[in-house]
């Protein structure tokens, strides 16, 4: 069958489940129908179509104006009309149709987009080998279109509810759970000590201690986050005797086989207490969102060792520059898409993380090893400080470079003594860039370090790791930043659930404000955590310890995150459905603007304008997805449909931030979707969810980027910076 060319698939006639929903689209769009049957080529079919919906558009200038890209803004966007959205749809059905992508979910196989040549070959010979979810997402398509179905956006106290039914980690009975959780493991441990399965000379037990006497004494190491490295889960084994032997056999099957496959296991003791072996009916549910970022999925087991960079500039060349058209010291210490921001990848334990997140984005590194969780080989060698510094020189004489995000991995990984030397380090270099400005006129000057960020899972995975120590480096390293001009300090974390907000997580979350550290959230919407009012819950949890939300990403990656993947149309659904009750007033920007500087006090901050305005969170995060291309968006318009229901999506860049001059040469990118909206409301389904209350959800076909805070952006300069691109280059 995957040999038979496009003519011959053409021919497989659709089956009767397609036929069913076919019928009833037809029955319910005689107009359709008409214009189907009365063409005698897809040509003709979709010139009756794209009259039929000009008709409707004549009187609605403002939709035809964004079908048309002669004016598209926010404000534009969101004038348009719930039937616009499907009309404009139909027209870029209508006009990409014929064009052809690579579908990097079937590793690169070519497909032709041709919806409307589907929807004739099966009104008129029942064929074309269309699926049901493909004619399901034309039904809804055509109701919205027609007026036949309406968007009815959800009341606050709608919105709430869906809340309701996420407890938050630091809730009293969730800490009730998780001790029980904590209490187990442990137990586990003692007993393979005891055996002497495991044997470590900083935890062991001295002879004649009782069990009572051990587990005291395990109590104490468990606050200790090295403890939890060192008995941190490596096999399925042990992870299923650690959950109390609740795994099923199709799970074990799938770990055996990300085993087998060279797929790292590394849950520490902490994390794994957050996943429930038998959840009470408050529970139930809450640690969805976790428990798949532990257990991996059959997808990516089939695809780990044929899993591509989704970020193209990420692929570096010694000597030439990236996708992004940046030339990079080498391939594995600096990352760079935009001008004003590069990542740092530290030779040091910071290349691990706490743990394997399952829709880690660079999981295509642990895949060639790069990447790992042998944390004595990750130590870092001698000439990594002689190299540190010289990498530290890139940020120096770069133009334009002012913001440093220290990553990984995971940049608290380091131990204190690797990361007091990569923060000296970074210190020097923001010194001598200041320096060198003193020699150069106004308009020639480079421009210098303003922020400075550490990305960092650890308050979620393993908060143990935020110690007072720790806390004390950050602050020492703040102080004396800010006589450098260094403005913000950024710590950048990645809850995923409320259920990951625990009384360790939020101590970890105070020791970091104390340090004088802003703490933002990005979260990853995977298909657990896009469940209705999950989500919104999180950003109030996050509000509530002083954490400020950044980030809502779209899952990215082909067919290894199919089963995380939650669609972009859900995303938009969110954001205009739930993310909307925690909007901020035009008159409370600039009040927003001044929180970070708030330290301590901006728990309290928080909740004040909470009050003031009486919203249950601040909706400070923007709804986006990595391109793989370059940069961050959420502006996008489906522009076709696979033969299986899966989307295809054209994403602009965000007109809102510098971007590399790249750009402008390569144009619009398109991603086709690795699942369908009738796959993931199956999916919902099987978690528990009623998909009525997504029914919206066809609806969403178009994005706008939302716009960017001011509390996110950079500080102004006193002076003017060149205009000068220096490590830049664009091949011809």
């Amino acid at each position: 069958m995957l040999n038979l060319k496009s003519k011959d698939l053409e021919k497989i006639a659709i089956d009767v489940k397609s036929q069913k929903i076919l019928n009833k689209l037809l029955l319910e769009n005689p107009k359709l129908e008409s214009i189907m049957r009365k063409a005698s080529n897809e040509e003709e079919a979709k010139s009756g179509l794209k009259k039929w919906v000009m008709e409707e558009l004549e009187s609605r200038p403002n939709a035809l104006k964004f079908f048309r890209r002669t004016h598209t803004d926010r404000n534009l966007f969101e004038s348009l009309k719930w039937r616009e959205y499907a009309a404009i749809r139909l027209l870029d059905y209508i006009e990409n149709s014929g064009r052809e992508f690579s579908d990097l979910n079937k590793r690169g196989k070519i497909m032709k987009n041709k919806p409307i040549k589907l929807l004739w070959l099966a009104t008129n010979r029942g064929v074309g080998r269309a699926k049901p979810d493909f004619f399901k997402d034309m039904l809804y398509l055509f109701r919205q279109f027609t007026g036949r179905s309406i968007r009815k956006l959800p009341r606050k106290y709608e919105v709430y509810s869906w809340m309701d039914r996420y407890p938050a980690g630091f809730d009293a009975r969730m800490i009730k759970l998780r001790r029980e959780n904590r209490d187990r493991i442990l137990k586990v441990i003692i007993d393979r000590i005891d055996r002497g399965e495991i044997e470590n000379i900083r935890y062991q037990f001295k002879p004649g201690l009782s069990y009572k006497q051990k587990f005291k004494k395990a109590l104490i190491w468990w606050d200790d986050w090295r403890f939890h490295y060192t008995f941190a889960v490596r096999s399925p084994d042990l992870l299923n005797e650690m959950l109390e032997n609740s795994l099923d056999d199709e799970t074990m099957d799938v770990l055996f086989r990300a085993q087998e496959a060279r797929i790292p296991i590394f849950v520490n003791p902490y994390y794994l207490s957050l996943l429930q072996v038998q959840a009470p009916e408050f529970a139930i549910g809450a640690d969805l969102a976790i428990r798949d970022y532990v257990i991996y999925s059959k997808q990516l087991i089939e695809e780990f060792g044929n899993i591509v960079a989704w970020e193209k500039e990420d692929e570096v060349k010694p000597g030439k520059p990236n996708a992004a058209g940046w030339i990079l010291p080498n391939p594995f210490n600096i990352h760079r898409r935009y001008p004003e921001v590069a990542i740092f990848i530290p030779e040091s334990m910071g290349r691990a993380c706490g743990g394997l997140c399952t829709v880690c984005q660079r999981m295509y590194n642990f895949q060639s090893g790069y990447l790992n969780f042998d944390l004595d080989k990750l130590a870092p060698h001698e000439t990594w400080e002689d190299k540190l510094n010289r990498l530290m020189k890139y940020f120096e004489k770069d133009s334009q470079l002012r913001d440093i995000l220290i990553t990984g991995g995971d940049a608290l990984m380091s131990s204190d003594k690797s990361l007091k030397k990569i923060l000296n380090a970074v210190y020097n270099m923001a010194r001598n860039k200041r320096k060198a400005n003193q020699n150069r006129e106004d308009g020639e000057k480079y421009a210098e370090i303003v922020r400075v960020r550490l990305g960092t899972r650890l308050p979620v995975y393993l908060p143990q790791r935020i110690t007072i120590e720790l806390t004390k480096i950050l602050a020492d390293f703040k102080q004396r930043c800010c006589d450098l001009g260094i403005r913000q300090f950024v710590i950048q974390t990645h809850f995923v659930s409320p259920a990951e907000v625990t009384p360790e997580a939020r101590e970890s979350i105070r020791r970091l404000i104390s340090a004088g550290w802003t703490v933002n959230n990005q979260l990853v919407f995977t298909a657990a955590a896009s469940r209705r009012g999950h989500t919104a819950k999180l950003r109030k949890v996050l509000n509530d310890i002083g954490v400020l939300t950044y980030y809502t990403f779209s899952v990215k990656g082909y067919r290894e995150n199919v089963y995380n993947f939650a669609t972009n149309a859900r995303a938009v659904q969110e954001q205009s459905e739930e993310k909307m009750i925690g909007r901020i007033p035009k008159d409370k920007i600039d009040v927003l603007k001044e929180m970070p500087l708030a330290g301590e006090e901006i728990v309290s901050s928080i909740s004040k304008m909470r009050n003031e305005i009486d919203i249950p969170f601040l909706a400070t995060d923007r709804n986006v997805i990595n391109l793989p291309g370059v940069g961050k968006s959420m502006t996008f318009r489906v522009i076709g449909i696979t033969h299986d229901g899966r989307r295809i999506l054209e994403f602009d860049h965000d007109v809102t931030r510098n971007h590399s001059l790249i750009i402008k040469k390569m144009g619009k990118v398109v991603i086709i979707e690795s699942k369908s909206i009738g796959q993931y409301l199956r999916q919902l389904e099987d978690m528990g969810e009623d998909v009525n209350e997504y029914k919206s959800i066809y609806g969403y076909s178009i994005g706008e980027t939302e716009p960017l805070l001011p509390i996110y952006k950079y500080p102004k300069y006193d002076f003017k910076i060149t205009e000068k691109l220096t490590n830049f280059a664009i091949e011809t």
